[in-house]
């Protein structure tokens, strides 16, 4: 399945959320659908051992799937991972994980998606090319677009090096000016290298493409 992002929708098991059809067209920041701990094994809340009865009532983390009391799980967050549009509820523990991530799909993913342009050179060329790089809509790919075209699966990025450039004898003040990626060929066990620089012309922002480094920093953790 190449990036061309096309992909038809589905209930979940729980029916719950959509999810791409295939699992090939699911983005790799997302997260499976965790199995729900039964109710008849569930007596009690699993984070303060409050005993449920027809008062106290028992609720599912929807990103762990264990058994909570209303008061152990009453935050409802967003969790975009797990393609819910509307905030869900959560559990204390996973709610604080998924408000973490909010400022990733928030923010750096739509940089990623919205793309920056670089001096891209592969391997040991000592030739570059100007680029269009962007993730695709289905996040699965970074897509390179100049004179020449690729396609790099995210699962298949090894390595991620941000280069930086400024700084001062007590640190700091540094800027990313470019990154260095290693990847697999798909059907191969070879490790290809690219090297992104961002331009230093008028018609190149370096705001943008520092901002869209800093996302893609964010996306190697």
């Amino acid at each position: 399945m190449s990036g061309g992002d096309a992909k038809k929708l589905v209930r979940s098991p729980s029916g719950l959320r959509m999810v791409p059809e295939h699992r090939a067209a699911r983005s790799p920041f997302g997260l499976d659908e965790p199995p729900w701990v039964p109710d008849k094994e569930c007596p009690r809340c699993m984070q303060c051992d409050t005993k449920f009865d027809f008062i106290t009532r028992k609720h599912h983390c929807r990103r762990c799937g264990k058994c909570f009391c209303d008061k152990c799980c009453s935050k409802k967050v967003p969790l975009p991972r797990m393609c819910f549009v509307d905030p869900v509820r959560q559990c204390a523990e996973c709610a604080l994980v998924s408000q973490k991530e909010t400022e990733f799909y928030d923010r750096q993913l739509k940089v990623l998606m919205n793309g920056a342009t670089f001096f891209v050179t592969l391997g040991t060329s000592d030739k570059s090319e100007l680029m269009v790089c962007r993730l695709s809509n289905n996040q699965r790919y970074l897509v390179l677009d100049g004179d020449s075209h690729y396609e790099i699966e995210i699962m298949q990025i090894s390595t991620v090096q941000i280069l930086t450039e400024g700084f001062t004898p007590g640190g700091g003040n540094t800027r990313a000016i470019g990154m260095i990626l290693q990847y697999k060929v798909p059907g191969s066990e070879e490790v290809t290298q690219m090297k992104f620089i961002a331009g230093e012309d008028i018609s190149s922002n370096k705001k943008l493409s520092a901002a869209w480094l800093a996302a893609m920093h964010k996306v190697s953790k």
